[in-house]
């Protein structure tokens, strides 16, 4: 699939309130944390907007980050939501952010098994990092239970993480 059929809906797009403060990576990202919301999957771009505010309320007001903590958000349909975006620190994995790009899958993937719509969007925002400089081509590719005392993403998406390692 051809990277310009990616689709990124810019947090202007979504609603998304301004950050508090923002935080330059020093460096192209080194390591890229895969995440799930541990919601329920949503459908359509309403559902999925609604979605997303919840979780930027959530992290903003009750964790006090000074943003949505992930860098990227993908839906099952493969839209990739712009989080923090390129090359701003997130508040994803404690104690590994300043060298990574975090990347939520949206839903449960306790239950759900993640789309092929949405690993290959995934894969092309990789690729699309790269080629921008975004992301060290050498990276590596965690779960953030590899980072953390967490399930997540949960069982079925981490079983697919070596889908995702290889790019071509």
């Amino acid at each position: 699939q051809d990277l310009k059929c990616l689709t990124v809906g810019k947090k202007t797009q979504w609603g998304a309130a301004a950050p508090k403060q923002k935080e330059a990576l020093k460096a192209p990202a080194q390591r890229v944390v895969i995440h799930h919301t541990a919601l329920q999957n949503c459908k359509g771009l309403v559902e999925c907007t609604e979605h997303l505010l919840s979780i930027q309320r959530l992290h903003m007001d009750k964790r006090q980050f000074d943003d949505i903590g992930y860098n990227f958000l993908v839906d099952r349909e493969g839209t990739v939501f712009e989080g923090r975006g390129w090359g701003v620190v997130g508040a994803h994995t404690k104690g590994h952010n300043h060298d990574t790009l975090g990347v939520a899958f949206m839903g449960n993937f306790n239950n759900d098994t993640p789309t092929k719509e949405a690993l290959q969007s995934v894969k092309q925002l990789l690729v699309s990092g790269v080629s921008q400089r975004f992301l060290h081509s050498q990276f590596d590719l965690f779960g953030h239970r590899d980072l953390g005392d967490t399930a997540c993403p949960g069982e079925n998406l981490y079983a697919s993480l070596p889908q995702l390692r290889s790019l071509t």
